[in-house]
């Protein structure tokens, strides 16, 4: 039919430039950084005892997935305050992750976390940099 929606013809409201939209986070180093700390820690806990599935293995996923998620949801909130409340989150999480490499380390899941952890801590020294940057943004703005 002429006029269906999607075959030709715009309906009202719609854009033709759907295809080009990209979310703020996928520019963020940050943002980057912490999506492939993610996919490190699914690999090494990968190899953690099954008895550890439901405990360290599940909380270092959790707090990993959370980093680059809670980037993801303060770049697309509306204000620099907000922004910085979520990059507060994200590093709070890395801060969990550190402390649970350790205790992987310790409890010899892992012969050594090093690698990982200075990835965690350069994830946190870039999420501190955004903070940084988005409370002057929001201080300039009162």
């Amino acid at each position: 039919m002429e006029g269906e929606k999607g075959k030709g013809k715009k309906e009202k409201g719609e854009s033709r430039r759907v295809g080009r939209f990209r979310p703020a986070h996928y520019e963020l180093e940050a943002w980057k950084t912490a999506m492939r700390l993610v996919g490190a820690v699914y690999r090494l806990t990968s190899t953690f005892p099954n008895s550890e599935q439901f405990g360290l293995t599940a909380q270092m996923r959790r707090a990993a997935i959370s980093a680059p998620s809670n980037l993801a949801e303060g770049a697309a909130r509306a204000g620099n305050v907000e922004m910085a409340r979520y990059c507060t989150v994200a590093r709070a999480s890395l801060m969990e992750l550190d402390t649970q490499l350790w205790l992987a380390q310790d409890l010899g899941m892992c012969p050594d976390t090093s690698e990982l952890r200075q990835q965690t801590h350069e994830c946190v020294a870039l999420i501190n940099g955004l903070i940084r940057h988005r409370q002057a943004k929001s201080s300039k703005l009162a």
